[in-house]
């Protein structure tokens, strides 16, 4: 009891002994009875800093070892798996796959490890249980979905009998796969086939995948159809399969998501909703569809991580749908591309049918020559490409990214044009509606590209009639095409996309052009105006009046009308009758407002979502494109 008593007392007090028997002196004078304890052992030196990388791991799988966090086995696989992970030879990360799913790991934190896999991880073991049904949990397990609809719930109600389905996946297959090639075929139509007849069935994935399909089909269609088909309107039918594709994600945990069917549902449910939805909340949904396909591995190419030859393919079917939709909401939200041009090494898909290609192949297919199935997304790619990699360059600050100069660009674009015609439109042939819109395609997208790299001067308000007199010319020959692809009448399965593909800078460097008082002769101004009733007909959505873009072009083509009308003209197009019919039925001193934008009584334009106004008067010359050019669609600009 002394001993303990002194030696408490001793440490307590921090006192320091002088060793003297038979009590230290400073414990004498408080009448302590003392015992010396001798000190603690010195502390081990620290690790010396030359150890490296394997050293630790093997340090690390000890500890792990030793409190039962890890086998002796799985230990010795670890250390194989990061020695050859960490050879020179290795450039990129490591894919870990399994049961389906596919994880690509490009951090050395996580590599070095040696510990992830596609059944150790702790999210995945959530994956599979429901999600909980009141909202104040789905923060933590799911934010941005359980923010929009607020838990999992049964979607078997939503399923088309097998009939319906049936007919909505041939319609995919008819108006939609040819364009936006990242399904194959055959191994969908049989999960198509199963799963309509027992719905109950499904999995998780291939319900989300299913009701993008439906919902994309019915988008392709018009509402006559939709009518005659299924007995409910377009919008209806919309309408129920949207809330189904967002739910069916939501019931899959699509934010952690590494399942290929998903992201293909991802995929394909943005391209058909692009231009029905805020750019700003396309923007971010693009960007969570870009972070989970970077998740998966979808920037680098398949090859490289030693994947099956199918896989390959198809994986690189979906990230060059991914790769445009990128830019194109970055254009109309006005944030640029968030996939830097450094970022990907993935390939474009070989020119193949889907009958070269099957789940269990061994051997790469042989590419075609010609034209394949895959013709347009591949001419599409090659644009892409243009606008995404070889004719931007990179900032020295900040990592901006930016469109080379015009002289450099044009040649880049003169180039992609020859590549496209040698690769794809000599072989094709008229007779085929895909081909025919192939061909119109290219014509307008390269160009478009010509008129976007020309354009500054129009912009910047410092542009002679001679150099406006070229860009009339681009812009007229890209609403040709326009107009030569709606009245096609076998390409009516494609107006969806057709309609997707209007330039707007091209409408709006014509009808500023238009509102130039003598600069087009008699004939110029009366043929440019028939055409401006063709786009009016065929764009029915300009009268509307639902955006920004379309009150703007309807209020350019008013003043246009009033200052500049053909000489000949006896009677008022039945367009402009509307337009002005708008503006007098509107209430006196009443803004109009579109969306965040609000234009006053005198045209202009509030600033609550733009910086700049689009235009402040209309004769001209000082309609602002600055905000205009960038904010219009031009989805051939980015491949979309």
């Amino acid at each position: 009891m002394a001993d303990e008593t002194g030696e408490m007392n001793c440490v307590r007090r921090k006192v320091k002994c002088d060793k003297a028997l038979p009590s230290c002196s400073s414990c004498s004078k408080g009448e302590f009875e003392c015992v010396y304890r001798a000190p603690d052992p010195p502390r081990p030196r620290k690790r010396k800093r030359n150890e490296d990388a394997h050293e630790r791991l093997k340090r690390y799988q000890r500890i792990l070892q030793e409190n039962g966090l890890l086998s002796v086995a799985d230990g010795k696989q670890t250390g194989q798996s990061t020695q050859n992970s960490m050879s020179p030879a290795r450039t990129t990360g490591e894919l870990v796959s399994g049961d389906g799913k596919s994880r690509y790991i490009g951090s050395g934190l996580w590599l070095n490890t040696g510990l992830v896999s596609m059944h150790e991880r702790p999210e995945d073991a959530e994956e599979d249980q429901p999600v909980p049904a009141v909202a104040t949990n789905l923060f933590t397990t799911d934010p941005i979905t359980g923010v929009l609809l607020g838990g999992s719930h049964t979607l078997t109600h939503y399923h088309p009998s097998h009939r319906d389905a049936m007919k909505l996946w041939a319609t995919h297959v008819e108006n939609v796969e040819p364009l936006c090639k990242i399904l194959h075929i055959p191994t969908t139509t049989k999960m198509v086939e199963t799963v309509s007849q027992k719905p109950s069935t499904a999995s998780k994935a291939d319900e989300c995948l299913l009701f993008a399909i439906y919902h994309f089909a019915v988008f392709s269609m018009s509402d006559e159809n939709c009518v005659l088909e299924y007995g409910q309107s377009r919008i209806e039918l919309m309408s129920k399969y949207q809330h189904a594709v967002w739910q069916a994600l939501v019931n899959a945990s699509w934010l952690k998501t590494t399942e290929m069917p998903i992201i293909q549902a991802c995929v394909l449910f943005l391209i058909s909703i692009r231009t029905q939805i805020d750019p700003h909340l396309f923007w971010m949904l693009t960007g969570i569809a870009v972070r989970i396909a970077q998740r998966m591995g979808l920037h680098h190419d398949g090859e490289g991580l030693g994947l099956s030859p199918f896989d390959v393919q198809m994986r690189r079917r979906v990230f060059w749908q991914l790769l445009p939709l990128d830019g194109y909401a970055g254009q109309i939200s006005g944030t640029g591309i968030s996939i830097s041009p450094n970022s990907w090494d993935t390939k474009p898909p070989l020119n193949i049918n889907d009958a070269q290609i099957y789940p269990d192949m061994t051997h790469q297919p042989e590419e075609q020559k010609g034209a394949s199935e895959m013709i347009y997304c591949l001419t599409k790619t090659e644009l892409s490409n243009l606008y995404t990699r070889t004719g931007v360059e990179m900032k020295d600050t900040g990592g901006t990214i930016q469109l080379k100069a015009s002289g450099e660009l044009e040649m880049l674009i003169d180039e992609v044009e020859n590549s496209i015609e040698t690769k794809y439109l000599r072989y094709c042939d008229i007779i085929n509606p895909l081909h025919v819109l192939v061909l119109g395609s290219v014509r307008s997208a390269t160009n478009a590209a010509r008129l976007r790299s020309r354009i500054s001067p129009l912009m910047n308000h410092t542009i002679g009639d001679p150099e406006r007199k070229q860009l009339c010319t681009l812009a007229r020959k890209i609403i040709d095409t326009d107009c030569t692809l709606y009245s096609n009448p076998h390409l009516g399965k494609f107006r969806w996309k057709i309609k997707a593909l209007f330039l707007w800078d091209a409408l709006t460097c014509i009808l500023t052009s238009l509102a130039k008082v003598g600069f087009f002769s008699p004939a110029e101004l009366k043929s440019n105006w028939s055409k401006m009733a063709d786009v009016y007909l065929n764009h029915p959505e300009i009268l509307n009046a639902k955006t920004a873009f379309h009150v703007a072009v309807g209020k350019i083509t008013l003043k246009a009308w009033s200052t500049n009308p053909p000489s000949d003209a006896t009677f008022e197009p039945d367009f402009v009758t509307t337009l002005r019919s708008q503006r007098e039925n509107r209430p006196t001193g009443a803004p109009e407002k579109m969306g965040n934008v609000t234009f006053d009584e005198e045209g202009g334009m509030g600033v609550s979502s733009l910086n700049d106004s689009l235009f402040s008067s209309f004769d001209g010359t000082d309609f602002n494109l600055d905000n205009a050019v960038g904010l219009f669609p031009a989805d051939w600009l980015f491949g979309n």
